[in-house]
């Protein structure tokens, strides 16, 4: 089993904290092996997540493969420096997944022409349009990605009353007023019961995300994220990844709506896999776990095993 250490990482000035896993080079490891070294998967979470969060199990089976694994927390969140703490930005989750390129490159024993970026949830957004109009990204792997903040506001309306939507969008705006006069930001549970204030509220997903929940996690988030989600919209860069790439699907997602990742996936000429459950059914202890996993392994093979 393969064991990580901690790396530290620069972007745009704060210090990011990261875990390599290198790749293990028996057994079915010799499939990745190259004289100008492994390929690494550059690996982050989803909302408000930590890669102490269920991320571990991934990159133990990944690097368990074959390849290199770097897992890294977005600056303001876990391990990672960064202020405000807590606060959803996609811009600079996107320079943070950049920045994790570039150190995972330098890693030893590294091929660093065969980077694979992995995301799950909000990161399967961010692996998409990190790699759009790149020639440095060998692979993608976007697992249950939401890719559409737009679909999945009409998504949402279908499984909550339009009266908690109100109240996050509230918490949202008075949150973006309160940090534009340089006061403390409006937080808000990432996960809560029905009927609760929280980013999340669906029936089962605060057991569900609590189960994965590792110790540098935090129960808040700034309510605005809300408002970034608004225009979050990854999926229109697909056309232009022009690596390989895997989507990974649950044909039952009440979080990140699949149709979404469908079309993203089409217009990137993607793989699709798809699994008969919701969004964190795919997660470890879960059902379609093990599955998930082997089709992200066999996916690599095909498109960068050395043979």
């Amino acid at each position: 089993m393969s064991v990580h250490t901690t790396v530290r990482f620069d972007s745009q000035g704060t210090a990011c904290d990261a875990w390599h896993f290198p790749g293990q080079s028996e057994g079915e490891g010799d499939a990745f092996a190259a004289p100008a070294g492994r390929p690494v998967v550059v690996m982050a979470h989803g909302l408000a997540g930590t890669k102490d969060s269920g991320l571990e199990p991934f990159a133990r089976r990944l690097a368990d493969a074959g390849l290199d694994v770097l897992a890294f927390d977005y600056r303001g969140f876990g391990a990672s420096e960064g202020s405000p703490r807590q606060r959803v930005s996609m811009a600079d989750q996107l320079a943070d997944y950049r920045a994790a390129m570039t150190a995972a490159a330098a890693l030893p024993g590294v091929d660093p022409s065969r980077i694979v970026l992995w995301g799950v949830s909000l990161a399967g957004g961010h692996v998409i349009a990190a790699a759009a109009g790149r020639d440095d990204v060998a692979a993608v792997v976007s697992l249950t990605p939401l890719v559409d903040g737009i679909a999945a506001g009409r998504h949402a309306l279908k499984s909550h009353k339009p009266s908690a939507i109100l109240r996050s969008t509230a918490a949202g705006v008075r949150s973006k007023v309160a940090s534009g006069r340089g006061k403390a930001a409006v937080t808000m549970p990432v996960v809560g019961r029905p009927g609760e204030l929280a980013a999340l509220t669906l029936d089962g997903l605060y057991e569900d995300y609590l189960s994965i929940a590792g110790p540098t996690w935090v129960n808040e988030v700034d309510a605005a994220v809300g408002l970034e989600l608004g225009g979050h919209r990854p999926g229109k860069l697909a056309a232009q990844v022009t690596c390989p790439m895997l989507v990974q699907v649950a044909d039952f997602d009440r979080s990140a709506p699949p149709h979404a990742a469908m079309k993203a996936a089409f217009k990137g000429r993607a793989e699709v896999r798809h699994y008969p459950c919701d969004h964190f059914d795919v997660w470890p202890g879960k059902q379609w776990f093990d599955a998930v996993v082997e089709h992200q392994v066999r996916f690599l093979q095909r498109h960068l095993g050395a043979s």
